[in-house]
């Protein structure tokens, strides 16, 4: 009974389990990607944020912000912590 099944499942058969593991392996790649930036991310030192007068302070000391534009948003910010 050789040759029942006419020679395997033909070239279609192999391009369609090409295209599976391919799709496959590519679904296994992009969720360890995921799964390591996501945990890299949200384990951020809280002690490493800036207070937001602290880096407004850094970009009045910088020159990036003039000294009008520095009192109306240093007042913004201190109105806004209460």
């Amino acid at each position: 009974m050789m040759g029942w099944y006419h020679d395997g499942a033909g070239w279609g058969g192999w391009l369609v389990m090409t295209i599976a593991m391919i799709a496959f392996w590519a679904m296994v790649i992009v969720a360890v990607v995921v799964l390591f930036r996501g945990s890299k991310s949200s384990g951020q030192d809280p002690s490493l944020r800036q207070d937001p007068l602290d880096i407004l302070d850094q970009r009045f000391a910088r020159g990036e912000i003039d000294e009008d534009e520095y009192n109306t948003r240093s007042a913004v910010l201190r109105s806004s912590v209460r």
